[in-house]
């Protein structure tokens, strides 16, 4: 057990002590209030009148005024002395804090309470976490957990809304805990500042009761899901790219695995991961800050109807769990289509899943010791190193080759000796670009085909030339080089132009620029736009 493991134990345990200690206080106290209740009824019994006449239980007729005094203010003693139990299940400011939801029928008061009582963990603080936590926290979910190792950038801002300009360069999870802390300081709010793995998966999970997948990577997707399985939780997932989202509700129910009855889980829907060079991040394929909005909003709706799903019922320590679950069904969301929304009905659980199948092969043990290697699992795109380095050149050497003067001619080489070319698609070159170089678009060179080049006439046989091939082939003599965004399409463009035959046999020298514009913007002209 790891001394993390050794100090949650110990942390449970005294939690656990303390709620003992609470509990006899307040028997204790109950004892005390009867025992002097006893006393008092006794002191009654036994009072006599100055001629020693029994004064029985007549507190209106027949007793001295003096000693109709003393009676009352003992009696008033023990009043004051019982612990007053509340009066109402919410406090007067939660009446009015909640007051909106807590007249639907759908919520209630029943439904409010397990709100209240229950605990919701977010992995991961961005573009889906922050509008998911901001509404589960106006919702009154008693304690919410935050993880992610991230911190604010400000690329962040324009998506992540529980972030700020005056905390970037803050942990993620620091800078929504002063947001959520300022909508609403009745939440408890537990801060996991590291990212999750596999080693800690269980660990944090345990301690929640339902589990909001915000991540944006499919290691994550998986770590999670088959965590939930192992513990029993219910699972939202969701995730956004471009215009574009995704949503489901998985391990719903939550039921052991190799049960059928269960919810699927994200094996279930995804036994396979993507191929990682498939997979683009919001990095690279942009998002729109409304498009992850929606689907974080529907991420808390999602676990706000699990938690107070049939909230009529007397409440009980899992109520979410014992409750019917609706088919499972994958929401899609497209911000430019009509309808926006439409729902795929989802098969029940795969009788063979590595993770919720009778002959799972996902167990904690595994999980635990690191045996499980989810980026092995889901695959890494290694750095491309498409090209040996006579056919490469660094930022510094091409910004000197840019400012260097013909001797000859007095003119740039940027505009006489050679032809850049950015295949950046053309939305990221209207965005900013080199004096001087040419857009040809990745997309457009991918799908070039590759044909045999005839030597004889110069020209591709079977198939008619692209146009960006027909232009380029124009200047035999001058050297082609081609920039990107970070210096990785450019090298694949390398290679395929050398199959074209642009190289002319290896007498004209084409190659790109080692790291594209990123290097560019960091090394040579700082004021160059980062996106």
């Amino acid at each position: 057990m790891t001394a993390t493991s050794v100090i949650e134990l110990l942390r449970q345990q005294i939690e656990s002590c303390e709620a003992q200690l609470r509990d006899l206080r307040q028997q204790l106290a109950e004892a005390e209030h009867d025992q002097q209740q006893e006393q008092t009824h006794d002191r009654l019994r036994h009072a006599t009148d100055p001629h020693g006449d029994p004064l029985g239980h007549d507190m209106n007729f027949g007793i001295h005024d003096d000693f109709r005094s003393e009676v009352f203010a003992a009696l008033s003693h023990v009043e004051a002395d019982k612990p007053s139990a509340p009066r109402w299940p919410l406090d007067k400011s939660e009446y009015k804090r909640y007051g909106r939801q807590l007249i639907m029928p759908e919520i209630g008061l029943q439904g409010q309470l397990r709100l209240k009582n229950a605990s919701v963990l977010i992995v991961g603080v961005g573009g889906l976490g922050c509008p998911a936590a901001a509404y589960l926290v106006g919702a009154g979910v008693g304690i919410l957990g935050l993880i992610d190792g991230d911190t604010v950038e400000e690329s962040n801002l324009h998506r992540q809304i529980l972030h700020s300009t005056g905390r970037v360069g803050m942990t993620k999870v620091d800078s929504a805990r002063i947001a959520l802390n300022s909508l609403n300081p009745n939440v408890k709010l537990v801060a996991h500042t590291s990212h999750l793995t596999p080693e800690s998966a269980i660990r944090i999970l345990q301690l929640y009761d339902i589990i909001l997948d915000c991540t944006d990577t499919p290691a994550s997707r998986y770590l999670i899901s088959d965590t939930c399985v192992l513990l029993g939780k219910p699972l939202v997932s969701a995730s956004a790219l471009r215009t574009e989202g995704q949503l489901m509700v998985l391990n719903n129910p939550p039921l052991r695995a190799g049960d059928s009855r269960g919810g699927p889980c994200y094996r279930c829907v995804f036994p396979k991961p993507p191929p990682p060079e498939s997979v683009v991040t919001c990095g690279d394929g942009g998002i729109l800050g409304p498009v992850v909005g929606v689907m974080g909003i529907l991420q808390a709706l999602e676990a706000i109807k699990l938690l107070t799903r049939n909230a009529q019922p007397p409440l009980t320590s899992e109520p979410m769990l014992a409750q019917p679950s609706d088919p499972p069904s994958l929401l899609i969301f497209s911000a430019y289509a009509n309808p926006m929304f439409r729902s795929i009905r989802l098969r029940t659980r795969k009788p063979k899943c590595a993770a919720c199948s009778a002959q799972a092969s996902v167990t904690a043990k595994a999980l635990e010791s690191g045996s499980l290697d989810y980026v092995q699992f889901c695959g890494t795109v290694n750095p491309v190193d498409a090209l040996s380095p006579s056919e490469r050149i660094s930022v510094d050497n091409y910004a000197k080759l840019r400012l260097a003067i013909n001797p000859f001619t007095g003119m740039e080489p940027s505009k006489e000796s050679h032809i850049l070319v950015d295949v950046r698609e053309k939305v990221q070159y209207d965005l900013c670009s080199l004096e001087g170089s040419i857009n040809i678009p990745f997309s457009m060179v991918s799908h070039t085909s590759s044909h045999p080049y005839n030597e004889g006439n110069g020209r591709q046989q079977g198939a008619e030339e692209q146009t960006w091939v027909s232009s380029l082939r124009a200047y035999p003599d001058k050297p082609i080089v081609v920039i990107c965004r970070r210096g990785n399409d450019s090298q694949i463009t390398v290679r395929k132009m050398k199959e074209l035959g642009l190289d002319n046999g290896g007498q004209r020298w084409i190659g790109d620029i080692k790291g594209g514009l990123k290097a560019w913007g960091q090394t040579v002209d700082r004021d160059f736009p980062d996106y």
